[in-house]
């Protein structure tokens, strides 16, 4: 294999830390791989919620910086999260530059909803529930237009291409054709996205497999807080995979959770009910279920007939599963949504790996400690990918000399039974609730499957050194804290109260 590009920049992933850094980094040469087509693959585009900013009168960023920090179990950087918070409104501002359409009130200012653990109505939306797809399209108009970015779609990256300790780029396989090439850059942000995929519910897109964290760990870059998934609790169980969500505003505008006798079950469970951390309503419906209850998202009273203006891509997934929210419950289950966990990153956003910085789902910035607060994802896209794209414009390496020609690694062909067996153990033993034992058997079934397939394809592959790496962490955690729920271990333990640090090498997996 000989083909190769050259970049100053190279950015893996085209959601909204993606695509902001590359529109930040102008003018520097920018080359950015998109798995799919652009506008479609990323989680963002999926992001019903919104984007938490201190902007009502009775709030402020410092209010803010405390919900975060109380939701993130005693584990959050405070200073990163300070920073964050504090130019959180910038970044809404950023957008309506861009263009964004957020929605107003009938006083012409930003309508602000609440969601769960928010002491505030702080949350930006458009279209009701249609945040993530605003954003999306408005950075996607922004990115065609700069002439300073090259965008390269259906290309998968495959590895990182190192020399030593520095990461000098990509190599990288075309989706459409099956040829690999050598993408040679001079600093690389991967801003890949989440997990998701590697659960056998989850309301992420298939893309959502790990591969930035993936690439990096075999590279040999330090992980943070792999232990830490967010399960959201209402997501639509209508039998699809992905599964359609039925966003947390919803409760915020006061939806309640029901089973099939029709009892209210979440009161019982915590002083705020249905807006408890998601952590504490997930384990809520989850137990229901696993004791033979139904559960459901009533809105009938509390929204009724103004569903389908107030939510509609919510109403749209329900009505094409022939249920009607505004007269029926919305049956819900819970469903792999958020990874706390993922590359080790700095306060600008730099990794272990030299030339090598990481924004979005697929870092881990100690922003969301053990449990993310609500529609806090996207603005910590935003505000890391501020700060990854001002650290790379002002200490861009020089150009190093790079390998003439690369080997693509052989790989056996896709792999579905070997990955849904894979997606099922996550789920039932490293998912809402773990214990030792079932942590035991999923590592098990890593272990099974990798030997299985010495050659496998690059999405089974990373799957299963991202799922390695959250279930040792798991184990190696023996406490309940944020997300993360062991009920042989059901209560938090102050030794602890640290994050987590760990590499693929540390789990007994050769890179």
């Amino acid at each position: 294999m000989n083909a190769r590009l050259e970049t100053d920049v190279a950015i893996v992933g085209a959601g909204i830390a993606g695509l902001m850094a590359a529109l930040k980094l102008a003018p520097l040469r920018v080359t950015v791989l998109c798995k799919t087509a652009l506008g479609s693959g990323a989680a963002t585009g999926w992001a019903q919620g919104g984007i938490a900013a201190a902007l009502g009168p009775d709030d402020s960023p410092r209010l803010h910086s405390l919900d975060t920090q109380r939701a993130g179990a005693g584990l959050s950087d405070e200073k990163v999260v300070d920073i964050l918070t504090r130019d959180a409104p910038a970044r809404v501002e950023e957008l309506l530059e861009l263009g964004a359409n957020f929605d107003r009130s009938g006083d012409g200012t930003l309508a602000l909803g609440r969601e769960a653990a928010h002491n505030r109505r702080r949350i930006v939306r458009a279209g009701g529930d249609a945040t993530g797809h605003e954003i999306l399209k408005t950075l996607v108009d922004a990115v065609r237009a700069a002439e300073s970015i090259r965008i390269v779609e259906n290309a998968l990256a495959e590895e990182l291409l190192t020399d030593g300790n520095r990461v000098v780029g990509l190599l990288v396989r075309d989706d459409t054709t099956g040829s690999c090439f050598a993408l040679h850059s001079r600093a690389t942000i991967l801003a890949t996205g989440g997990i998701g995929r590697l659960y056998a519910f989850t309301t992420n897109p298939p893309q959502a497999s790990g591969d930035g964290i993936a690439m990096a760990a075999r590279a040999g870059a330090v992980l943070a807080d792999m232990e830490f998934v967010q399960f959201h609790p209402t997501a639509i169980d209508v039998g699809r995979d992905p599964m359609p969500l039925a966003t947390e505003a919803i409760r915020g505008e006061g939806a309640v959770l029901i089973n099939d006798l029709g009892e209210r079950f979440m009161q019982r469970l915590h002083d705020d009910a249905e807006l408890a951390p998601r952590d504490v309503v997930a384990r809520g419906i989850f137990n229901e279920r696993r004791v033979g209850r139904s559960t459901f998202l009533d809105a009938r009273l509390t929204i009724g007939q103004g569903f389908a203006e107030r939510f509609p891509t919510a109403f749209a997934a329900c009505r094409a599963a022939g249920i009607d929210p505004r007269i029926q419950p919305i049956p819900v289950a819970p469903a792999a949504h958020y990874h706390m966990g993922g590359i080790a990153v700095d306060e600008n956003g730099r990794t272990s790996l030299q030339g090598l910085w990481a924004c979005g789902e697929t870092s881990a910035t100690g922003m969301h400690g053990a449990n993310r607060l609500a529609s806090n994802s996207l603005l910590e896209a935003m505000g890391y990918a501020t700060l990854v794209a001002a650290d790379v414009g002002a200490h861009l390496p020089e150009k190093q000399a790079v390998p003439s020609s690369v080997t693509p690694r052989l790989a056996e062909p896709a792999a579905p039974r070997a990955i849904a067996a894979l997606r099922q153990a996550m789920y039932d033993h490293v998912g809402i609730i773990r214990d030792e034992a079932g942590i035991t058997t999923a590592l098990a079934t890593v272990n099974r499957i990798a030997r299985a397939h010495p050659h496998p394809p690059a999405e089974l592959r990373n799957l299963l050194d991202v799922a390695k790496l959250i279930a040792t962490a798991a184990l190696q955690r023996p406490e309940s804290r944020g997300s993360h729920y062991r009920s042989d271990y059901p209560y938090a333990n102050e030794a602890f109260a640290r994050r987590s640090f760990t590499t693929l090498s540390a789990c007994g997996v050769s890179s």
